[in-house]
Order: structure tokens, then C-alpha cells, then sequence
């Protein structure tokens, strides 16, 4: 599989939000938006994504241990964050 940057990455999130499960043609729409991508690459870009954030949920990941010094000054040290969008993400 051919690597994403961080520009892709980023785009990616942002047409996620953008074109949502119901949106026509969704994988092209959001392909066209990250650029570079095809909409079978795209699509499975995000099924791994799913399957990445299913696995963290249910404990299958350990999260890395974050020292308390890290802490960014918002009360929490560096979690995850993911798009609103993904949290309630189904795999289809």
C-alpha cells in the first residue's frame, strides 16, 4: 500500500467530515479532495482506520505511557484525538 503524507492524511479527515455515509459517490468525492489517492485506496484507508479505532476501544492496542510533564495545559496529557466524525463511525 502506498504511503499517505500528512497533507493526504489531513484532507482525508476534513472530506470524511464533508461527505458523509449517505453521500453519493462518496469514496471519488473524498479521493478528489485528497489528491493523489484513488476512491478503492481511500476506502481502504478509512476500513483500516475503523478497524484501528475498534481495536484501541476494545483494549487490543496499549496506548503509549505519556509522562505527566507532557501535559499541554487543557488538563489532559497528549490523548488521542480523532474527528467527531469517526467517533461514531460503523464499518460498512
Amino acid at each position: 500500500m502506498a504511503s499517505w503524507t500528512a497533507r493526504q492524511n489531513k484532507k482525508f479527515e476534513e472530506a470524511l467530515a464533508l461527505y458523509d455515509r449517505d453521500t453519493p459517490d462518496r469514496w471519488h468525492n473524498i479521493a478528489r479532495c485528497v489528491g493523489g489517492k484513488s476512491a478503492a485506496e481511500v476506502r481502504r484507508h478509512y476500513e483500516l482506520l475503523v478497524t484501528e479505532i475498534m481495536q484501541i476501544e476494545n483494549g487490543q492496542v496499549p496506548l503509549p505511557n505519556y509522562k505527566a510533564a507532557e501535559n499541554n495545559n487543557r488538563g489532559y496529557a497528549n490523548e488521542l484525538r480523532y474527528p467527531k466524525s469517526l467517533l461514531s463511525i460503523q464499518p460498512n
